[in-house]
């Protein structure tokens, strides 16, 4: 690699900056090198020059001067120290796949990524056990609270994750939650527009993180503070102590859902950090937990997700079973999960 290169940018790794690009191919390469190799002229794209930050499309030439040292020095390589069981646990999450995208049902109690109090047991570091034969490790493109079970999309390549990412990002991604709630919401189906704001002194790292409504009158009284909007559907009741409850995100703010219907007076069932663990709570009353023999654990499910795939431009709709703990729930009550459609929001007339 003593040479210039000329290499033409694939399919996969188009719409992207070229530092970034370059990076990748030489993993020991310093932002300085890149930066000194565009003031320059000696990085080019079809011939012409560039920046650090220029964004590189399909099809484009990129001359890549000389590497020296850069060249020979291995990649990183990844940390497989994943247990055998850790490995049939994850490879078992997966309810669909195809070469572009994995889609998982993520078990409760499981974190999406690493973080403060988090170690390293989560969705991206077990992810080195989804390539399934491919180069790279795929990429989490949106993330669930520790406690959610349920779908989860991971990308193959940076190509797929960046439309995907754009698609949640500008809300063309349809997902619908499944959660079992203290009392009976009235009505029973309705809009939260709430905005949301983090509590403050809730830990160093954010391990303790709260998140605090706000009038939607209120918000500019309030820095920090977020529009936020949930849809939320009652889907069947047990008296008037417990309900079924579906809810679509229609913005994507941390803990929106939970915060949101715990707001109304109806907590999530096992939501210690929204609704309290006792029936003594804020609101109209109920509490998070109901006694008896149900789990105490949190009772949210990211049930079905639909979006158009970045590559067929298929419109794909996943399913994901309840975990363990929240089908018990369902059994306990009689509850059937065949019985409500897909998509409860959407009427027949559209």
């Amino acid at each position: 690699m003593s040479g210039v290169q000329n290499i033409t940018i694939s399919e996969d790794d188009g719409d992207q900056r070229i530092d970034r690009w370059l990076r990748k191919l030489y993993p020991h390469l310093t932002q300085g090198r890149i930066e000194k190799m565009c003031r320059k002229g000696e990085l080019r794209v079809d011939g012409g020059r560039v920046k650090s930050n220029s964004r590189i499309e399909a099809g484009q030439t990129v001359r890549i001067p000389p590497m020296g040292e850069e060249a020979v020095k291995p990649a990183p390589k990844f940390d497989r120290k994943i247990t055998r069981s850790d490995v049939e646990m994850i490879q078992s999450c997966v309810v669909w796949k195809d070469e572009h995208i994995i889609a998982l049902n993520k078990p409760s109690g499981l974190p999406s990524q690493g973080g403060s109090g988090q170690g390293d047991r989560h969705v991206d570091a077990l992810a080195e056990a989804l390539m399934f034969g491919y180069k790279d490790k795929p990429k989490l493109v949106h993330r669930l609270d520790k406690d959610t079970s349920g779908l989860l999309l991971l990308a193959r390549t940076d190509r797929v994750a960046r439309r995907l990412s754009e698609a949640l990002r500008h809300r063309n991604v349809r997902k619908i939650y499944w959660a079992a709630v203290a009392g009976v919401p009235s009505p029973r189906a309705g809009s939260i527009k709430y905005g949301l704001m983090k509590a403050p002194g809730r830990g160093r790292g954010g391990e303790g993180e709260k998140m605090v409504c706000v009038h939607p009158a209120k918000l500019d009284e309030h820095e920090g503070a977020k529009r936020a909007h949930t849809d939320f559907f009652t889907i069947d009741l047990a008296g008037s102590r417990i309900a079924w409850v579906a809810m679509t995100p229609i913005t994507g703010r941390t803990h929106q859902l939970r915060a949101h219907i715990a707001e109304l007076g109806h907590p999530i069932i096992g939501d210690g950090k929204y609704g309290g663990s006792s029936t003594e709570n804020l609101g109209d009353g109920w509490g998070a937990g109901v006694g008896g023999e149900l789990s105490k654990r949190l009772h949210l499910h990211a049930r079905m997700i639909s979006f158009e795939h970045p590559i067929t431009k298929e419109i794909i709709t996943l399913q994901a079973p309840l975990p363990p703990h929240m089908q018990e729930t369902w059994d306990f009550f009689g509850w059937d999960v065949k019985y409500p459609p897909i998509d409860p929001f959407v009427t027949e007339d559209e």
